[in-house]
């Protein structure tokens, strides 16, 4: 049998210098797959930012009652809670790319159920189309941790940082899709809602293209490993998902309740629209950088960070309600955001293996979801009867929780880093 190496061939001066052999495709850090994913992810968040930037004000105008305005914000979170677990068993059984595939197409029905529901001005149809679209978020969650299988191990931080990254492209096009596609149609907002209709089915061409390594999955793997106790029991995975789901609550108890507050102190929308779009630049423009940070710093210290950025984002917003500082206080909120759910992200990586991979990203973005659930309904709620002061108050009290949580964890693997032979 004859066994032909690349080497790459060295220059004159370097002769004596042994050859070295060409990295493959799947060790290369920028592959087709990976960047192809990071505009999946942007088209993902672009389905976000345009909900979150219409979903309260059309559920405004429609709701019988002021206090559900928020619902379909909830709506689109509770679909994604009552997800994890399908989602979770469709991956397993199908792999990445069918499940990633069934949730476009949910994306696109349930964009077109959203203008129907306009169209007939009919409250509970928008709220019901938004809890199916929860399908097609629960979904795109799982993006990050699909990317760490695109790349070489060595670069799984990088990897789950670019593909959140990639939701620059959200922040680019959400706000002005709500903003330029407003008035598209015969009903306001109707256009924003056939708009992402369209980028569901350019998302669907962006998916075709690419190959996860579970493409060739006939069944479902006849191991998976320990039992989701078992998983869930250890001290890495609790402050993971704790970090997750509280960080992604803070970050959605204010940015849902934001274009509300905005609009009772007299914003138009398009001050409104830029400062979510400066927010999402804020969650998503660090990723550049985040996994870096991650890799020299520590995960636990990047997420200190962010948590501490947090806090100065929620004593800004206490500080006042003018255009500017709204502008920081939801650009700091996306940032710390960043820090604290990409770590969070990283540290969870940590805690399972392969073969227990969708249990427990089922069981985090279970988490997530109805944190963000309860967050959702409570921004509206808050900000119509307490106001934007009390409603930031309120946001303390998660931020401590999770300060708590990285603290204990901090401490058990410096106590642990201290015993001899890691007893």
């Amino acid at each position: 049998m004859l066994i032909i190496i690349l080497v790459e061939t060295d220059p004159p001066s370097a002769a004596n210098t042994p050859p070295r052999i060409m990295s493959s495709p799947a060790q290369r850090f920028f592959n087709k797959n990976l960047i192809l994913l990071i505009v999946c992810q942007g088209l993902f968040l672009t389905n976000n930012v345009t909900f979150i930037a219409i979903n309260g004000l059309v559920g405004m105008s429609l709701t019988p009652v002021p206090w559900m305005a928020t619902l379909p914000v909830m709506g689109y979170v509770v679909g994604g809670a009552l997800s994890t677990g399908i989602v979770a068993r469709t991956q397993s059984r199908y792999g990445r790319k069918k499940s990633f595939q069934l949730g476009l197409v949910t994306a696109i029905l349930s964009a077109l159920m959203c203008a129907v529901s306009v169209w007939t001005q009919n409250f509970w149809l928008l709220t019901m189309s938004t809890l199916i679209a929860g399908y097609y978020s629960a979904n795109g969650q799982l993006y990050r941790f699909a990317a760490t299988e695109l790349v070489d191990a060595d670069h799984r931080e990088k990897a789950i940082s670019w593909v959140l990254a990639g939701g620059l492209i959200g922040a680019i096009i959400g706000p002005n899709l709500a903003k330029y596609a407003k008035d598209a149609a015969s009903y306001p907002f109707m256009g924003a809602y056939l708009a992402l209709a369209m980028v569901g089915l350019v998302a669907m061409l962006v998916m075709h293209c690419i190959r996860f390594p579970d493409d060739a999955r006939k069944n479902a793997p006849r191991d998976s490993g320990r039992p989701l106790s078992e998983i869930a029991r250890q001290p890495v995975f609790i402050v993971a998902a704790l970090a997750a789901a509280l960080g992604y609550g803070i970050m959605n108890l204010l940015m849902a309740a934001t274009p509300l507050a905005m609009e009772v102190c007299g914003f138009e929308f398009g001050s409104t629209a830029t400062v979510l779009q400066w927010h999402v630049i804020g969650m998503f423009a660090p990723g550049f950088i985040t996994g870096s940070l991650i890799k020299r710093f520590g995960v636990l210290q990047v997420m200190a960070m962010g948590l501490l950025i947090n806090f100065v984002c929620i004593a800004i917003a206490l500080s006042g309600t003018d255009f500017h500082q709204f502008l920081f206080a939801l650009f700091l909120l996306g940032v710390g955001w960043n820090f604290l759910f990409t770590g969070a992200t990283t540290l969870a990586t940590q805690a399972y293996t392969p073969q227990e991979r969708d249990k427990a990203q089922g069981a985090i973005n279970f988490a997530v979801f109805l944190v963000m659930a309860v967050s959702s309904f409570s921004s509206g709620a808050l900000v119509t009867t307490q106001g934007w002061y009390w409603l930031n108050v309120g946001s303390l009290v998660p931020a401590a929780i999770v300060a708590l949580a990285l603290l204990g964890l901090f401490m058990r693997r410096a106590r642990k880093s201290q015993t001899p032979y890691g007893a």
